[in-house]
């Protein structure tokens, strides 16, 4: 049985381990989204085969920034601008990429504000944005990257989507009506809609390619 200072000692050496652990864990500021996990190898493969080498990449609505993060690291030529309007996304979003070189600091963009605080960009990325925000969010998007994005550039979005006013799976209709049940404003947009809207600003929808979870990659290119 341990002498009473020696147990004292172990208690107290215990406790600063156990202190210094708590503080370390609460300073960092990394989220972490498991669907944004999940999802960011699929949608690597598919900017593989459609990113340029070299260029500028804005990424809008970067939530944790688990995105980014997964995503500069595979493309160290280009460098990549995350945004968020969530100062904690923000903060997310600077822990994840704090020691990569390719990656700006995270600033605050509305969608719907323009003109939007960048200069010319190469892409332009979204991911599961337009359905969780009001639609003029996502004609806010399309507007803002007709101006900014260079002739030739591309506009990914990945999310769901309903075809020609119907969706593409049942999941997707239960995740409709509760997106819908949280605020009416909100909902899985159909892909004619974004592309009508997205022809106005100079945007050519190119491909669609189905995804895990009955999502889509879809990519728009720049061509007025």
């Amino acid at each position: 049985m341990p002498q009473p200072q020696a147990y004292c000692g172990y208690y107290n050496l215990a406790r600063a381990v156990w202190v210094y652990y708590l503080l370390n864990m609460n300073s960092d500021d990394r989220l972490d989204f498991p669907a944004t996990g999940r999802n960011a190898e699929p949608i690597l493969d598919v900017l593989r085969d459609v990113l340029p080498q070299q260029g500028t990449v804005l990424e809008i609505a970067s939530g944790s920034g688990q995105h980014v993060a997964h995503f500069a690291r595979h493309f160290p030529g280009l460098t990549w601008q995350p945004t968020d309007l969530d100062p904690e996304h923000r903060r997310s979003i600077a822990a994840w990429t704090a020691e990569l070189e390719n990656v700006r600091d995270p600033i605050g963009l509305d969608a719907t504000h323009a003109p939007w605080p960048v200069q010319r960009v190469d892409a332009v990325l979204c991911a599961n944005m337009i359905h969780i925000a009001p639609w003029e969010a996502g004609l806010g998007l399309l507007a803002g990257t007709g101006q900014v994005l260079s002739l030739g550039g591309l506009l990914y979005l990945y999310g769901p989507f309903r075809i020609d006013g119907a969706h593409t799976a049942d999941s997707n209709a239960q995740f409709d009506a509760s997106l819908k049940s949280r605020n009416p404003s909100w909902g899985v947009r159909d892909l004619g809609d974004v592309t009508d809207c997205a022809a106005e600003h100079g945007l050519t929808l190119e491909t669609s390619i189905e995804m895990p979870a009955n999502n889509l990659s879809v990519i728009f290119r720049k061509t007025a």
